[in-house]
């Protein structure tokens, strides 16, 4: 069987797993096909999906959405380090520490914009 990188392109539960945003293959396989993923901005509920360099995915990391461009494709489940350098992270960073995402009355807060002022 040829490598991922010789093919050009990987499965997308695969490369979920090697790069470490999955504890375990099926646990990639469950969040694709309840489709929380997004590839090219288009949702995509097919663990078989083929990914290849160059593509953004919007992916769900604990409680926050992870933006990635695939700058490489992984050949194998390897470190942290080695996986980190097969992807880049297009998110601008968290929100300012000390803000909510929910106000105290229950409404959502925007992280970047002010809180309305009280009437």
């Amino acid at each position: 069987m040829a490598s991922p990188g010789a093919a050009g392109s990987i499965r997308l539960d695969k490369l979920l797993w090697f790069l470490r945003f999955a504890r375990s293959r099926s646990m990639a396989q469950a969040v694709v096909a309840a489709g929380h993923i997004r590839l090219d901005g288009r949702r995509v509920s097919r663990p078989s999906c083929a990914v290849h360099v160059g593509q953004t995915l919007v992916l769900p990391v604990g409680e926050r959405i992870e933006v990635v461009r695939l700058l490489a494709l992984p050949v194998r489940r390897g470190s942290a380090n080695e996986a980190r350098a097969c992807y880049q992270n297009l998110d601008p960073g968290p929100p300012a520490t000390g803000i909510s995402a929910i106000s105290d009355d229950g409404k959502a807060v925007h992280p970047n914009r002010a809180p309305d002022p009280i009437q």
